[in-house]
């Protein structure tokens, strides 16, 4: 099912999206019962599809052989984590602010495949892995890179946790929709122009392998949104760098998934 979260008249709700673009609202609790009625619902804007604010953002650097190539950097031996904000999660079509109180003047577009975990876990194999996902989206892991890399202190978080740097969308497809979540075609595209074209099958840790690790001694609480990655092409390895400027529109396509479109404006 492809999932949506929308503004109805009496506040954000779920719906279901049918063949012919119509939708069914959902009742219940996406991490626990929830049905789909018979009842057609009148979406109006889109909201990231995510059933309750993340109660953590986990994404996974250098996951992709080009990337790393383009970086610079051997492939990692292991997934190389870091968190973001919760709250830099952003709608579909709304917009990407680059900050201006701690000003950056490098923020980089990142195309990803986002997971969304149903259920809480811990110690699971890769075999199991999958079971635990609720469903995937499209992500932009937007990045402020004079933070990530020169004032950061070592860390990303900074450089990637500000306000609207995770943007989400534009509907959740359950996980029974997509088989082999390894082999989707993703594209980014600035202004139109493809800046990102790979299939994630190039990804040196798959969604379950990703799982497995990151569930190792500790719980993925229902809810917890995983970015996997990045492929090449970042504006940041371009010659010259290409990064986000006030106007600017950035999409990302996902097969399987949709689009998630977003401009961008100044805090």
């Amino acid at each position: 099912m492809r999932i949506i979260r929308h503004l109805a008249p009496t506040g954000p709700a779920f719906a279901v999206l049918q063949p012919d673009g119509s939708a069914l609202a959902i009742e219940g609790d996406l991490l626990g019962d929830w049905r789909v009625t018979g009842r057609r619902a009148m979406p109006g804007g889109l909201l990231a599809p995510l059933p309750v604010r993340p109660p953590n953002i986990m994404a996974i650097g250098l996951n992709y052989r080009a990337h790393a190539e383009e970086s610079g950097k051997g492939l990692p031996q292991r997934p190389m984590l870091f968190m973001k904000n919760t709250a830099s999660v952003q709608h579909p079509g709304a917009p990407i602010r680059i900050p201006t109180h701690l000003a950056s003047h490098k923020v980089d577009y990142e195309g990803e495949l986002a997971v969304v975990i149903g259920r809480d876990c811990k110690n699971v194999s890769q075999a199991d892995a999958l079971s635990y996902v609720l469903g995937y989206t499209a992500a932009n892991d937007v990045s402020a890179r004079d933070w990530q890399e020169e004032w950061g202190g070592g860390q990303f978080c900074q450089g990637k946790g500000f306000d609207t740097f995770c943007p989400l969308g534009p509907a959740l497809v359950t996980a029974d929709e997509i088989r082999d979540p390894g082999s989707l075609r993703l594209t980014t595209t600035l202004n139109g122009r493809v800046m990102q074209d790979t299939s994630t099958s190039d990804m040196v840790f798959d969604v379950a392998a990703l799982i497995a690790f990151l569930s190792g001694s500790k719980t993925l609480l229902a809810g917890t949104v995983i970015l996997t990655g990045t492929p090449h092409g970042v504006g940041a390895a371009r010659k010259p760098p290409v990064f986000l400027q006030p106007g600017d529109t950035v999409s990302v396509r996902i097969e399987g998934i949709g689009e998630l479109v977003n401009h961008v404006a100044l805090e």
